[in-house]
């Protein structure tokens, strides 16, 4: 149930190039989103969807379609919450940066320094937790996550944190799988970030994420896994033909929690956004400008942060081109998408409880949504 790594990058592909947008940031006419957003969901047809135009000054507009569970009538609402999937992971590398901050870590720690007490094989020689953030250690997922783990994890009992360091233990025992240097998506990358952040804490990467990022943010409607209850949105498959709600207290609703670091956050839109707005600057006090340029800069010649996508648009500076940031986050039964231009202090998020229909109604509301949104 690991969503694809194409898929997963897809979202700054899809984004419009919208090179006849007037390149000034001035205030937004938004009165065409709603419209915008109705036309994707009816073409679409996921069981629901959310979206968001995020300025400066908070969301600008939101809005919502559709039902908590295919069959039912229970209509979604602005306070429910949504899996996150993949971008979670922004979340990890900015946990990190507070750490580093803290003087706890520091950028660029190399692999030996972040696990001393390992013995790691010769080929990681070199290579730094930023490599990894990057997706450019060499560090690919089959190895380590495949279908025999997914099955193997959900029965394991023992503390996260344990199930975290066993795996980087196997990852770091062995060379890397593939070539170093070169991009390669995968959520081992993350995994290990996320056991790095436990043995600099002592504590679980939960307990962290807690502490350095989602209280701090006031992030109050923040978990872990699939959104709990009957008053949230479910996810959904297809079972046969039959798009089917799958309940949040079910083992198969969301990959294993061990995977936690690369892609099982869930929160409401508003704050989603509020970790948007941080992350362009929004949240003083929280993370420093060089921390937050070093999570959304991409290594020379490279198209990834750490957590990140980033693309130069010509719609993304003011009076200018400037970078766009953004992700795609799915477990195969939801899909999330965002797209930020920092130096606009602008975004928009689409959210979906729906893994291939949600991909497509989220990709789709942002292409129409960016232009009403960047533009004067």
């Amino acid at each position: 149930m690991l969503a694809s790594r194409r898929s997963l990058l897809t979202g700054l592909a899809a984004l419009p190039l919208a090179g006849a947008l007037p390149r000034m940031a001035f205030a937004t006419d938004l009165t065409g989103a709603d419209a915008a957003l109705g036309e994707v969901f009816a073409a679409a047809g996921p069981p629901a969807m959310a979206a968001g135009v995020l300025g400066p000054e908070g969301l600008d507009w939101t809005g919502v379609r559709g039902v908590r569970r295919q069959g039912e009538a229970d209509p979604v609402t602005l306070r429910d919450r949504w899996h996150l999937g993949s971008n979670t992971k922004a979340m990890t590398a900015a946990v990190l940066a507070r750490l580093i901050e803290q003087g706890r870590a520091r950028w660029a720690m190399p692999l030996n320094e972040a696990f001393p007490e390992l013995t790691l094989d010769r080929g990681w020689d070199g290579l730094t937790l930023d490599d990894v953030m990057h997706h450019r250690a060499g560090l690919l997922d089959g190895p380590v996550i495949n279908r025999d783990w997914l099955i193997s994890a959900r029965a394991d009992a023992r503390p996260l944190p344990g199930q975290r360091r066993a795996m980087v233990e196997r990852i770091l025992a062995a060379p890397p799988a593939g070539p170093r240097g070169t991009f390669a998506y995968g959520n081992a990358n993350y995994i290990l970030i996320g056991a790095a952040i436990e043995r600099i804490t002592g504590g679980s990467w939960e307990d962290a994420m807690r502490a350095e990022l989602y209280t701090p943010l006031n992030l109050t409607s923040a978990g872990f896994g699939p959104p709990p209850g009957r008053d949230n949105p479910w996810g959904h498959r297809l079972i046969g033909e039959t798009r089917t709600a799958i309940p949040p207290e079910t083992p198969g609703a969301d990959n294993p929690a061990a995977l936690g670091p690369a892609g099982t956050a869930h929160m409401s839109l508003d704050d989603y956004a509020r970790f948007i707005s941080a992350m362009m600057g929004g949240a003083p006090g929280w993370l420093g400008a060089d921390s937050l340029n070093r999570l959304t800069t991409p290594p020379e010649g490279a198209a990834y942060a750490c957590g990140w996508g980033v693309r130069q648009q010509p719609w993304g500076g003011v009076g200018g081109p400037g970078p766009v940031i953004g992700h795609d986050g799915s477990n195969t039964m939801w899909h999330c998408t965002v797209a930020a231009a920092p130096r606009r202090e602008r975004a928009v998020i689409v959210l979906s409880n729906d893994g291939p229909a949600g991909r497509a109604a989220c990709q789709g509301a942002l292409q129409k949504l960016i232009p009403i949104a960047f533009a004067p």
